[in-house]
């Protein structure tokens, strides 16, 4: 469960709440009550992107950026 807190109190003990939130606690920042933001730890174990990687599988037919059929885009309009 996340700790809520009002935008002031968030203000004043900002250091604190960083503090919690580096030993992986969720931070829930509240105006009137209304969850505003949330304050969460970053995932150091972040894998790097590998641009092309999903290339084998993904593919397009070569009437991919045709207009659509009739039927379908009646479907849309519904």
């Amino acid at each position: 469960m996340a700790l809520i807190v009002n935008i002031h109190d968030a203000k004043t003990h900002f250091s604190k709440l960083l503090n919690r939130v580096g030993t992986g606690e969720e931070v829930v920042i509240a105006k009137a009550g209304k969850p505003l933001a949330r304050l969460v730890p970053i995932n150091k174990s972040i894998q790097t992107r590998t641009p092309g990687s999903a290339k084998k599988y993904v593919f397009m037919t070569e009437d991919f950026n045709e207009p659509l059929p009739e039927v379908i885009l009646n479907a849309f309009e519904k």
